[in-house]
């Protein structure tokens, strides 16, 4: 995994440890940051205590060397690879007239690139695994010029995921690893939208990153390119594939109590669908 050391990236991480899965992640943050929780050894100690193995990398997704690097060690060290998550993001929501180009060439190697590069390095392991998957956590490719004309720099960034992830699944079904990316259809209550979107009044306002861990967990658990047809119980809430009709989940939402949010995401091999997203009330 690309990232990891907080937020999202480590909720999937948490995740999967408890059913004793091997975590290695590659990141920046090997020392605190006074506006970002924790590093790449806090990480794999949580990791630890969950019930999973883990492998700290510290390194950076735009250094081609150190990925390839981080690749062999990965597989030095568990083996082989079964999955490969780009979490890794810069974000600068700057619109064109004040955004610097090297806050855009900045997220143009991390988003875009980094994304390229990292699967790209694992691929070869990738196709020797039984159940292998790549999970992007980047956005439905929307072209509603709303998205274009608020952030046009991070926008063409994320969206360069989403299209290595329709790329790859296409590319890739010929080796049977499914490829999907995954984004909240709301804000999520991470570092990110503290610092960038409003406060601690944003945190409130937001969901708390497991949900997006359960609905990966979702995916990454499926067999590769099946669709989801069953619901599925996480403790943060139950995920019900695309196939559900909207009445249905509707109907299913009010007998339950649950609060009734989209979390859209591309389905390997190619196609595109919805996973939905459900989160108890209080």
């Amino acid at each position: 995994m690309s990232g990891g050391s907080r937020g999202i990236g480590l909720a999937i991480a948490l995740r999967a440890a408890r059913d004793g899965a091997s975590v290695a992640i590659i990141a920046k943050t090997e020392e605190p940051h006074p506006k970002l929780e924790g590093t790449i050894y806090s990480a794999a100690e949580a990791i630890r205590a969950a019930g999973g193995q883990a492998l700290p990398i510290a390194g950076d997704v735009r250094d081609d060397d150190r990925v390839e690097a981080a690749i062999d060690e990965v597989v030095d060290h568990f083996g082989g690879i079964d999955i490969c998550v780009n979490n890794a993001s810069a974000i600068d929501l700057s619109p064109v007239e004040s955004i610097t180009m090297k806050r855009y060439d900045l997220m143009q190697d991390i988003n875009t690139r980094g994304t390229f590069v990292l699967t790209r390095a694992c691929l070869p392991h990738l196709k020797r695994a039984a159940n292998p998957h790549v999970l992007t956590l980047s956005p439905p490719l929307n072209l509603n010029p709303i998205w274009f004309g608020r952030s046009l720099a991070y926008s063409i960034a994320k969206y360069g995921m989403s299209l290595c992830t329709l790329g790859f699944a296409e590319e890739f079904a010929a080796y049977g690893v499914a490829a999907n990316s995954l984004w909240p259809r709301t804000t999520i209550a991470t570092a990110a939208v503290r610092n960038l979107l409003g406060g601690e009044d944003a945190i409130r306002n937001s969901r708390d990153p497991s949900i997006v861990a359960e609905a990966a967990y979702a995916i990454l658990d499926a067999t590769t390119a099946a669709v989801l047809l069953e619901p599925i119980q996480g403790e943060s809430g139950v995920h019900v594939s695309s196939q559900t009709y909207l009445r249905d989940v509707q109907d299913f939402c009010r007998a339950q109590g649950l609060l009734f949010m989209v979390d859209e995401v591309q389905t390997g091999v190619g196609r595109l669908g919805t996973l939905w997203g459900f989160e108890r009330w209080g």
